[in-house]
């Protein structure tokens, strides 16, 4: 899937232009002065730009991904793309079960686990986000909720080296809030957990995800269990989103 380096995937969510997604495309890619880079980037713009920005970044370091795919193949699904045309589009990565998916969209852990299947089946990587709400931390079930959702999103198939799980407290999406090292370190510490007791092994992905900012991003990497990080709005700006990159190195 990946070499041993941290990720760096971004999630444009609805926002942007063709224009302007060329324009950013063009700004990260002018940053890349060595063929080899020192981190793994994934951006996943609006479906709308897939092909475009995949055209624009073939051969380059950098990978294209999506922010969302049907558990359908195929069918009468009107508004739905489903992971073969993601792939047809250009993809190699699919986000699923997104915190506002889950919340706006009635998404459950089961039928997360059904889109992340199809993913699997068409060849691409789910990135599968798992979070906790500001009621559950307050309450202290943050960890029983992660180990619910961990458990019931998992596609049949699964494996350390074929997923990327995605930590994205909902309280801090968005919401210019981040979980505290201590925080992060609790969770992911649970996730690992998880994972060796469902997959076998702890040594899965886990990308931190939550108002992710070049200011803190340095502090984020440098906890041993953060494999990289899901970007919202920052991911958006070229310089602040390579401002992140390099704090992985």
């Amino acid at each position: 899937m990946f070499s041993n380096k941290k990720i760096i995937a971004g999630n444009w969510k609805m926002n942007g232009s063709r224009m302007e997604a060329a324009a950013l495309v063009d700004a990260l890619l002018d940053k890349f002065a060595e063929p080899e880079a020192k981190f793994n980037m994934i951006i996943c713009p609006p479906v709308t730009m897939v092909a475009e920005v995949a055209a624009m970044v073939d051969g380059s370091p950098i990978a294209m991904g999506v922010q969302n795919a049907s558990h359908k193949e195929s069918g009468a699904y009107t508004g739905e793309i489903s992971a073969a045309m993601a792939k047809d589009a250009g993809a190699r990565f699919v986000i699923v079960g997104h915190s506002e998916r889950r919340a706006m969209y009635g998404e459950t852990s089961e039928i997360v686990s059904a889109k992340a299947e199809a993913v699997l089946g068409a060849g691409l990587t789910p990135i599968i986000c798992i979070g906790e709400t500001m009621e559950e931390k307050d309450s202290g079930s943050a960890s029983a909720v992660i180990e619910e959702q961990f458990r019931k999103s998992m596609p049949a198939g699964a494996t350390v080296k074929n997923i990327i799980i995605a930590s994205e407290p909902v309280w801090a999406i968005g919401t210019g809030k981040v979980a505290t090292i201590t925080d992060i370190i609790e969770i992911h510490t649970k996730i690992r957990e998880v994972a060796s007791s469902v997959l076998g092994s702890p040594d899965v992905s886990i990308l931190y995800g939550g108002s992710v900012k070049g200011s803190n991003a340095k502090e984020i990497f440098a906890i041993k269990d953060v494999d990289g990080v899901l970007v919202g709005g920052a991911s958006l700006k070229a310089d602040e989103f390579w401002e992140i990159a390099m704090a992985s190195i």
